[in-house]
């Protein structure tokens, strides 16, 4: 086993944790169609598309269904009993009736059958039925959050692969920055850092390093630059950089599955005054944030003092959005800093944190620092400068 990767044992135990659950509400099994459910049960990372996929858990066996040209991927990559597969999509027999016809096999055709959905589903032109009008003995227990409640909570080992990707993002980002001059473009400044973090990354870590369902480090502006960036969620569009443009940056790397989130506002050139003044606005509130921040409370504590602080500093025509996530094997995952999430933060989260400011025809302000809880407060996995000064660039 590597020491960037999650071994055997852990998978084990993660599904040891869920087929007690399961067993608990009355099902023989579970089917899950979920690509990241079977991720982080299996460790296989693949593509998923039309073809329907499925991990069959039960108290004593895992088995993957895929289709036939996933076979020896999951062969060689997942730790299951049993890999089936069918042709192919949509076939001369569905591979829904496929699966009906396995769970036959296995035994799990009458009962109580647990699912994380009703069936597969997929936005690349997929079509076929749910599973229970193929079983008909059996009843469905839909268990959609299950698989997710227990990835909130992670292992030592997961954090230390989302540490990780945190020192390349690192790296990426210092890269973005060192290249971010006026009249470059968007694009060959991303793919330039991103190459090149890469390149670091995979002499490091060596040979046996496996992003597993990413192809590196990264680093990029997503078009946040200049009026752009007060688009919290604006998408590239090979914007030229421009003296007095405020760019908000996004980097990160993939280890294992596992990513982290940096996020930082930089700017062309020396700020203007109403820069400087939103820039620390935005220091202010992500400093509040960390505060606030510690095990024990619910999620939307974080939230709520954030929103004092724009109710304080009429800052609401700015405010776009709550002020983090958790994250791990996603970019966004549950539980939220949100007014509306009463979860309880425990050690062992991971979040980001990230409250901004986004005034139009201006720009956006907004850093974003990945932390895991501990069980007195956080340590921040994140590190790269936060101080205006450190975030010039020209």
């Amino acid at each position: 086993m590597s020491e960037l990767s999650i071994g055997k044992e852990e998978y084990l135990a993660r599904r040891r944790r869920v087929v007690s659950e399961v067993e608990a509400q009355g099902a023989r099994g579970m089917v899950l169609f979920g690509s990241t459910s079977i991720f982080y049960l299996t460790g296989f990372a693949f593509l998923p598309t039309e073809r329907p996929a499925a991990l069959i858990l039960e108290p004593e066996r895992a088995s993957l269904f895929v289709p036939r040209l996933e076979q020896e991927h999951a062969e060689e990559t997942a730790f299951v009993d049993l890999v089936r597969t069918y042709p192919e999509y949509p076939g001369e027999r569905h591979p829904m009736r496929c699966l009906a016809d396995f769970l036959e096999e296995l035994g799990l055709g009458e009962g109580t059958l647990a699912a994380d959905a009703p069936g597969y589903g997929s936005g690349w032109g997929y079509e076929g039925p749910p599973l229970d009008q193929l079983l008909s003995g059996v009843v469905i227990k839909l268990l959609p959050k299950l698989v997710e409640r227990h990835r909130m909570i992670k292992s030592p080992q997961e954090v230390r692969l989302i540490r990780e990707s945190a020192r390349w993002g690192n790296l990426a980002h210092a890269l973005l920055q060192e290249y971010s001059r006026p009249g470059a473009t968007e694009n060959e400044i991303s793919l330039r850092a991103s190459l090149e973090a890469t390149q670091a990354m995979v002499r490091t870590l060596g040979p046996t390093f496996e992003p597993r369902g990413g192809e590196g480090a990264s680093a990029g502006f997503r078009g946040q630059i200049g009026p752009n960036s007060a688009l919290p969620h604006a998408i590239t569009r090979n914007l030229r950089l421009r003296e007095g443009d405020v760019l908000v940056t996004g980097a990160s790397a993939t280890v294992w599955g596992y990513g982290s989130e940096l996020e930082r506002t930089m700017f062309v050139g020396r700020p203007s005054p109403e820069q400087r003044k939103f820039f620390d606005l935005m220091l202010a509130l992500q400093d509040l944030s960390f505060e606030t921040i510690r095990p024990g409370i619910p999620c939307a504590e974080v939230d709520r003092a954030v929103r004092a602080f724009y109710d304080r500093h009429e800052l609401w025509p700015y405010w776009r959005h709550h002020v983090g996530h958790a994250l791990g094997l996603l970019g966004h995952e549950a539980p939220f800093f949100d007014i509306g999430d009463g979860t309880i933060i425990e050690p062992g989260m991971v979040f980001s944190v990230e409250p901004g400011l986004y005034v139009p025809g201006l720009g956006g302000f907004r850093h974003s620092d990945t932390l895991v809880i501990t069980e007195n407060g956080f340590e921040l996995l994140t590190y790269y400068p936060r101080d205006l000064e450190s975030l010039i660039c020209g």
